[in-house]
């Protein structure tokens, strides 16, 4: 069982989520809107029709919170964020010279990242052959050069403004606007469902027993 938790722990892949800002939110908003409805499904202090609203609920918050910060946070904050550390913040800083954009950087990050010098060759090789030229066209002799190495330059500084921008794109995106946007997309889905007619009845109930009391 140790041994078994060590190897997930240590595996090289999720400690590569682990390192990624998007990665990792989009993990944990997955896993909540899944957990979160699933423990109020299993919850048997709560009567039928509450718990298929409250279910229905979470899940619809926490996907649309999911489908804004992966369609418009994530990009918006990604590319500016790049952009205003290569041209205000790290202007004069090694590394943002050799990128245009984010996307070229990324690209280039996955490639260094290989921990095989053969497997990144070839990849880059077959890139080359199925893009004429394209992908090379993004990089220059020092990038190629680099890539060449047993352990290429990965420019810690390009990926540390990538990271912290996407930490402050969740932050602000997770916290303000996409749960704005998922109260006004909730309750038309659930009437659309046939849930806010249940959810109606739940609370006339418990009016009728705060009376009686």
């Amino acid at each position: 069982m140790i041994g078994a938790v060590q190897k997930l722990l240590t595996n090289s892949q999720l400690a590569s989520i682990a390192q990624n800002t998007t990665q990792s939110v989009t993990a944990e908003t997955v896993l909540k809107s899944i957990g979160r409805p699933g423990f109020i499904l299993i919850d048997k202090d709560i009567d039928s029709d509450t718990k298929q609203y409250a279910a229905a609920k979470e899940f619809l918050y926490q996907a649309t919170c999911l489908a804004v910060y992966m369609v418009l946070i994530v990009p918006v904050f990604k590319k500016g964020g790049f952009k205003l550390a290569k041209e205000k913040i790290f202007k004069n800083t090694n590394g943002f010279e050799h990128f245009s954009n984010v996307n070229e950087y990324l690209h280039y990050r996955k490639l260094a990242d290989n921990p095989s010098i053969n497997n990144r060759q070839a990849t880059l090789e077959k890139e080359l052959l199925t893009t004429k030229d394209k992908v090379k066209d993004k990089y220059n002799a020092t990038l190629l050069t680099e890539l060449k190495k047993e352990k290429p330059e990965k420019f810690t500084y390009v990926k540390g403004a990538v990271e912290l921008s996407n930490i402050i794109g969740s932050v602000l995106g997770l916290a303000i606007f996409a749960p704005q946007v998922s109260h006004a997309f909730i309750h038309p889905a659930l009437k659309f469902l046939g849930l806010e007619k249940k959810d109606k009845a739940v609370d006339n109930q418990t009016r009728k027993i705060d009376t009686k009391a």
